[in-house]
C-alpha cells in the first residue's frame, strides 16, 4: 500500500487534486516523507512487484553470476518502462517533456541503455525485456552460448541515471528516481542475497528500496541478535539502512499512537458500508459498549461463598478480613470504573491469599501467641489487584475481559490489517442489528465472543512455514501464563502474557538452531514479539511476548510487563511437542 501510494502517478494525482480533505492529508504526509517539496514532486518512484517470474531465473541451468545478471537486468528494464509510464500517465506529458540525466563519468555507458532521451530509453528497455523474458519463460532455455545478444549486452541504467527532468505545469523540475522492489521475500534466498549485494553499491545514485516480510530475513536479523545478523559483506548504516516498520522502541507510545490512527481508519470505513449509506453511523467507539459487565446474582453469591471458604481455609481472622474489606472499599471509592461488587469480592480473595503468603514467609513471633500478625510488607488494594481480579473473574465466570474500542486496538498489536479484521467482525454484528432494527451498541459479552472467535480461527488457520511448531510454542506459553496468572494471590497483578529467557542463555543459541528458526516465523507471522535486553530484577532478559491474537485465545491480559522466567529448554520442548 505504501509503495503504491509513493508511485509518481499517485503523487501527481494527489497534488493535482487538492479539493478533498483526504488528498490534502496525503499531500502533507508525502511532503513529510520528502516525496513532495514546495507542492511539487521531488521523487519519481516506481513499484516493481517481485512475486512474478524473477525466481524462475534462479532455476535456469546457468552459472549463478549469469542468473543474477539476467534477473537484475530484467528488473532494471521494467523499472525504466514503469517510470516512463508513470511520467506520461493519463497524457499528462509527452516523451519530449522528459529528460534523463546521467552521472558525469557515465556518458559513454549512456549509449548502452539507449541514450538519455525518454524515447531511446524506452526502446532499449523493451528490447532488453523481450530478450530476457524469452529466456526465462521458454519451455527449454537456450544454451549459454546461444543467449540473445540483447540479454547479455551491457545494460545498467541504475548505474548511469541519477536524475530525471520533467515539465511540471510549464516549469522544468528535477526528480530523484526511485525503484521500490516489493515482496522480495518471494525470491530464492541466495538470489535475494545476490540482488542485495548488487543494489547496495554506494556509487549508485538511482534510489532503491527492498521491501519484504520478516520471514525472508535470517533468525538473527529478525530477533535482533548482534552476533548472528548477516552483513551481506556490506556495512549497515553505510551501504544500507534497515527500516523495521513493525518495531517501535517505545511500546507504550506506539500503542497510544495506534489507537488514535485505528479509530480514524474505522470512522472512514464505516460510512462506506452499504447498511449505513442512508443512516450515518456513529463512530466505532460508540458502537462498542465500554460499560463494565456484571456477574449475575447467582454468580455473585457463588463468588462470595468462595471468598468466605478461602478465609476459613487460610485461618484468617474476622478482624483481618474486615481490614482487607476496608482497603478494597477505599480503592473502589476513588476508582469507580469497573470496581463493583464482583470485582471487589475477587480483589478481597486475592488480598486474603497475599496476606496468608506474606505472613507465612515472615519470621515467627518470639512469643508464639500472635494469631493475627501484621505482614512485614503491608497489603495494598491498587490497579494491579483490580486487573488480577478481572482476569480471575473472566476465567471463573466468563465475565468479559476484552471489550471497548481500545481493547480492539490493543488486540491488533499496532497492525492495521489485524485491526480491520477484528473491527470488521464486530461491525458485521452491528450490521445484523441494524437490519433487525435493534440497538446498534454491542454489549461486552458479544464483543468478547466475537474477538475470541476471530482469534481462534486465525490461529487454527495458520499455514505459514513452521506454523505447527509456532502453534505448539504459543500454546505452551499461553498455558504457562494462564496457570501463573490464575494463582490465588495474583502474583503478577494483571497477569502474564510473556515468557523470558536470560539474555546470556539465549545469546548462546547458534544461528541454525531450530528455536531461533521457529521464533523467527512466530515474529514474522504476528504470533509473538521479541524484546531483547529487557531489564528486570537486575538482570537482562529476552522477552517473548504473545501478541493480542494469541492472548485472546488464552484469555490473557493485553497489559505488558508480566512475564514468567523460563529456561531455553522450555522453548525447545514446546517446539518438539509439535
Amino acid at each position: 500500500m505504501l509503495a503504491t501510494l509513493a508511485e509518481f502517478r499517485m503523487v501527481e494525482s494527489i497534488l493535482n487534486d487538492q479539493s478533498s480533505t483526504t488528498n490534502k492529508a496525503l499531500a502533507r504526509a508525502l511532503a513529510d516523507a520528502g516525496f513532495v517539496v514546495d507542492q511539487s514532486p521531488h521523487v519519481a518512484a516506481i513499484r516493481i512487484p517481485m512475486e512474478s517470474e524473477y525466481r524462475d531465473f534462479w532455476e535456469l541451468p546457468y552459472p549463478e553470476e549469469v542468473r543474477t545478471k539476467l534477473a537484475f537486468r530484467l528488473l532494471q528494464a521494467r523499472a525504466m518502462l514503469g517510470l516512463i509510464r508513470n511520467l506520461t500517465a493519463k497524457g499528462t506529458r509527452s516523451l519530449d517533456q522528459i529528460r534523463f540525466k546521467s552521472r558525469a563519468e557515465f556518458e559513454a555507458q549512456a549509449v548502452q541503455i539507449g541514450g538519455l532521451s525518454a524515447e531511446g530509453l524506452r526502446r532499449r528497455a523493451i528490447e532488453v525485456e523481450r530478450a530476457i523474458y524469452g529466456v526465462g519463460s521458454g519451455l527449454v532455455p537456450p544454451s549459454l552460448d546461444k543467449l540473445p545478444a540483447d540479454a547479455i549486452a551491457p545494460y545498467d541504467p541504475f548505474d548511469v541515471i541519477h536524475a530525471i527532468e520533467i515539465d511540471w505545469n510549464g516549469t522544468w523540475i528535477e526528480l530523484r528516481p526511485l525503484a521500490m522492489l516489493d515482496d522480495v521475500h518471494d525470491l530464492h534466498h541466495d538470489q535475494l542475497e545476490a540482488l542485495f549485494v548488487a543494489l547496495s553499491r554506494r556509487e549508485m545514485q538511482f534510489g532503491r528500496w527492498m521491501m519484504m516480510r520478516l520471514d525472508a530475513l535470517s533468525p538473527g536479523a529478525v530477533l535482533r541478535s548482534p552476533t548472528l545478523q548477516p552483513s551481506h559483506n556490506r556495512a549497515q548504516g553505510r551501504d544500507f539502512f534497515d527500516v523495521p516498520m513493525q518495531v517501535d522502541p517505545n511500546k507504550a507510545q506506539a500503542r497510544k499512537k495506534f489507537r488514535k490512527m485505528a479509530k480514524g481508519i474505522a470512522d472512514l470505513y464505516l460510512p462506506m458500508i452499504e447498511t449505513f449509506r442512508n443512516r450515518p453511523p456513529p463512530p466505532l467507539q460508540a458502537l462498542l459498549s465500554s460499560a463494565p459487565p456484571k456477574l449475575t446474582p447467582t454468580q455473585l453469591s457463588e463468588l462470595q461463598r468462595s471468598v468466605d471458604k478461602d478465609q476459613q481455609k487460610l485461618g484468617i481472622t474476622a478482624a483481618r478480613r474486615s481490614m482487607i474489606n476496608e482497603l478494597v472499599s477505599d480503592y473502589a471509592k476513588t476508582n469507580a470504573f469497573d470496581v463493583g461488587d464482583d470485582v471487589s469480592a475477587a480483589m478481597t480473595r486475592i488480598l486474603l491469599h497475599r496476606y496468608d503468603k506474606r505472613v507465612s514467609q515472615s519470621t515467627p513471633s518470639l512469643f508464639g501467641d500472635e494469631d493475627d500478625p501484621d505482614p512485614k510488607n503491608p497489603l495494598k488494594a491498587d490497579g494491579d489487584v483490580a486487573h488480577g481480579a478481572r482476569l480471575h473473574l473472566h476465567h471463573a465466570f466468563d465475565r468479559p475481559l476484552h471489550y471497548g474500542v481500545d481493547e480492539v486496538c490493543d488486540a491488533s498489536n499496532e497492525n492495521a490489517e489485524v485491526f480491520l479484521g477484528y473491527a470488521g467482525e464486530l461491525v458485521g454484528e452491528v450490521e445484523t442489528r441494524a437490519i433487525r432494527r435493534r440497538p446498534l451498541e454491542l454489549e461486552p459479552t458479544i464483543q468478547q465472543r466475537v474477538l475470541a472467535g476471530r482469534a481462534r480461527r486465525t490461529v487454527e488457520q495458520w499455514a505459514f512455514p513452521q506454523a505447527t511448531r509456532v502453534r505448539s510454542l504459543t500454546n505452551a506459553i499461553g498455558q504457562a501464563c494462564v496457570a501463573r496468572s490464575l494463582e490465588p494471590n495474583a502474583p503478577l497483578g494483571a497477569g502474564a502474557n510473556a515468557v523470558a529467557v536470560l539474555e546470556e542463555e539465549f545469546g548462546k543459541l547458534q544461528s541454525d538452531d531450530v528455536v531461533l528458526l521457529v521464533l523467527k516465523h512466530a515474529v514474522a507471522s504476528g504470533a509473538v514479539t521479541i524484546e531483547r535486553d529487557y531489564g528486570q530484577g537486575g538482570r537482562l532478559w529476552c522477552l517473548i511476548e504473545l501478541t493480542g491474537t494469541v492472548a485472546l485465545v488464552h484469555g490473557l491480559t493485553f497489559i505488558r510487563g508480566g512475564f514468567i522466567p523460563v529456561k531455553e529448554r522450555f522453548l525447545r520442548e514446546a517446539i518438539e511437542n509439535a
